[in-house]
């Protein structure tokens, strides 16, 4: 099934849904270490930067510095979709939020400061109502 493209039908459908877990991101020299799995890995000149969650870091070793609370947009939204990105970001910064976006192949997953996820996901209803 392909992934929407309308911004309209995104933003009303996004459905923001809150993982229960706290996420750290971090780095690494090469590969992932054994025994983690990470929501994502990004591999940058520097290093291989891993998304995780905080207890998984932890027990792993891993230093980080920012504690993240993870929402999917559960619509599933096409890769070559333009704007929800843009529709997201703008709302959350209009409220003082930062955001950092991974897009997976179905989903986008928004990682905000962690006091900040119910705050998150009522700027993002309202995003929806409004659209």
């Amino acid at each position: 099934m392909p992934g929407e493209r309308d911004l309209r039908t995104l933003l009303r459908g996004m459905r923001p849904e809150l993982h229960p877990d706290r996420y750290v991101f971090t780095t690494v020299p090469g590969a992932v270490p054994q025994g983690l799995t990470p929501v994502a890995t990004v591999t940058e000149d520097e290093g291989t930067t891993l998304v995780l969650r905080q207890e998984d870091a932890e027990r792993a070793g891993l230093g980080y510095e920012y504690v993240a609370a993870r929402i999917t947009l559960r619509v599933h939204s096409a890769l070559e979709a333009v704007g929800l990105t843009a529709a997201v970001a703008g709302a959350l910064a209009d409220a003082g939020i930062s955001c950092n976006v991974i897009a997976g192949f179905h989903h986008d997953h928004l990682f905000v400061p962690h006091p900040l996820a119910d705050r998150t996901l009522r700027v993002l209803d309202t995003l929806a109502a409004r659209s």
